[in-house]
């Protein structure tokens, strides 16, 4: 019989295993992909490196520094702040107290007024002091992204041609109807820390966790699917009854809800990233921070992703990550034209003439919905009978943290 058997092998699958492995647990992970990893996943092409949607990891999260080792990773950060573009003109709307080259920019950017960005530094101030904990606190007033803004005084300007792009881009509600708790929490990680992405692609991140379960002990099965979980530990896995002292369920949500029957989170948000290259000798001179659009339509922003780490587009080209909020019903021609179209407003000084269609991934759960007041309505990881247990960013709040902090909850509820 083995101690524990963990369904699903994506980023909370894999901490509960290497927790509890850890711990000399026999554990045995069962995914039904034939590769690990859930959401987080990476492919190798023609020399470039294409993550399933744009994603990056945020070095400053708790959860990130206690699970993995960064150094391994060997990260590639994306600069603070963000350039806007409009037809026409861009700006740069940055951090001069991280990066003081900026300063200058950012002063005089006409696209967000000076008493936003005073704001801006007063905000930066206010969470640095509070607590992560404190700020996730499911018993403080709900209130959107868009309020909590609006309260503090932000002009419309601002929230418009910033806040909703740049956190359209993070929660893919470019309206910001998302709990302002989820806008504190990553603001407050955002100016501690900065976005990433690994050298060798987002999938480096699972590939670790994996080898690190298994250095511990655990098995991990690929092309394995649980078909059914008994209260007692009794796993059905294509066909075949395995027995087991407990059993982490580290599913997507609506999985997890046919192998146990709790309620989870029904609402999803999706998106498509079009992979685009351009030759380097058509620059476009935003450094490594992402180009935000300004204006009301799509793509919602692009992020130069080889300026950021090299490594991901081959010598002589340049990989742009262009993020289409929902489901987008065009086909693929159609978002690469919007693409081009974008890009030219923006720079109408360059010939895009080079630029070429490389990837689109559609994504269509990418996140699932965090409205106000969402935290008092996900599962408690013990919400299963029996010796099961939930392990997942739902039970915690959508984002690479709370897969990580899931999974080791899910470990540590099954050691008490």
């Amino acid at each position: 019989m083995t101690d524990v058997l963990v369904a699903g092998g994506g980023l909370a699958g894999l901490v509960a295993a290497s927790r509890l492995a850890e711990t000399g647990q026999d554990v045995t992970v069962f995914e039904a992909k034939e590769t690990i990893g859930g959401r987080v996943r990476t492919e190798h092409a023609d020399g470039y490196t294409f993550d399933r949607g744009f994603q990056v990891v945020f070095d400053s999260y708790p959860a990130v520094r206690r699970e993995l080792d960064l150094g391994a990773l060997d990260l590639r950060r994306f600069g603070p702040g963000a350039t806007i573009g409009k037809p026409g003109e861009r700006s740069v709307l940055a951090d001069p107290l991280r990066d003081p080259k900026t300063l200058t920019q950012t002063l005089f950017n006409r696209d967000v007024r000076l008493g936003d960005k005073l704001r801006v530094l007063r905000l930066r101030r206010e969470l640095a002091h509070r607590d992560v904990e404190t700020i996730l606190d499911p018993n403080r007033p709900d209130q959107t992204i868009e309020s909590f803004l609006a309260e503090r005084g932000f002009s419309r300007l601002f929230i418009e041609r910033f806040a909703g792009p740049f956190y359209g881009g993070i929660t893919l509600d470019r309206s910001l109807s998302t709990d302002a708790r989820v806008f504190e929490y990553t603001f407050k990680m955002l100016t501690a820390g900065a976005a990433a992405i690994p050298a060798d692609g987002m999938q480096a991140i699972p590939e670790q966790l994996a080898d690190r379960a298994r250095n511990a002990g655990a098995r991990i099965e690929t092309g394995r699917s649980v078909d059914a979980i008994d209260d007692d530990g009794t796993v059905t896995v294509d066909g075949e009854t395995v027995d087991s002292d407990g059993v982490v369920v580290a599913t997507d949500p609506q999985t997890a809800t046919e192998l146990t029957g709790v309620e989870t989170p029904s609402g999803t948000r999706g998106c498509a990233t079009v992979y685009v290259s351009l030759p380097t000798e058509t620059p476009l001179d935003t450094g490594t921070r992402l180009l935000l659009n300004a204006v009301e339509g799509q793509p919602n922003q692009l992020a130069q992703l080889s300026a950021v780490a090299p490594e991901y587009a081959p010598d002589g080209e340049q990989l742009l990550a262009a993020t289409f909020l929902g489901e987008p019903e065009e086909d693929d021609a159609k978002l690469v034209r919007d693409v081009r179209e974008t890009l030219e407003s923006w720079y109408p000084e360059r010939s895009l003439s080079g630029l070429e269609h490389r990837r689109t991934e559609r994504v269509p759960f990418a996140q699932f919905d965090q409205p106000p007041g969402f935290l008092e309505t996900t599962p408690e990881p013990t919400a299963p009978d029996g010796a099961v247990v939930l392990a997942g960013d739902y039970t915690r709040w959508c984002s690479i943290q709370g897969a990580l902090e899931s999974g080791r909850i899910a470990a540590e509820v099954l050691t008490e």
